[in-house]
C-alpha cells in the first residue's frame, strides 16, 4: 500500500497530475467541477493511470470534500 497527499484544483483547462513538491504533495489539475463526485472520479482515474494500476486499487482515504486529499494505492 502506498499513500500520497494530493492538492486538487478543479475546473482546470487540462487534467494533469504533477510530481510532488518539496513537502511530498502532488498537484492534480482536474477539468471536472467539484459536483456530485465528478472531480473525485476523475482524480481516481488520473492516479490509476499514473501508477499503472486499476481504478479499483485507488481510494480516497480522507478529504473527499476538500482540496487536500489522502489517496491510498494498492500496489502489487
Amino acid at each position: 500500500m502506498k499513500t500520497i497527499r494530493v492538492k486538487v484544483k478543479p475546473r482546470a483547462r487540462v487534467s494533469a497530475l504533477e510530481e510532488p513538491d518539496a513537502d511530498g504533495v502532488w498537484l492534480a489539475q482536474l477539468k471536472s467541477p467539484p459536483v456530485d463526485g465528478k472531480a473525485n472520479e476523475e482524480l481516481i482515474a488520473l492516479v490509476a493511470q499514473r501508477f499503472a494500476c486499476p481504478k479499483s486499487a485507488v481510494s480516497i482515504k480522507s478529504g473527499a470534500t476538500g482540496r487536500m486529499k489522502r489517496i491510498q494505492i494498492k500496489v502489487s
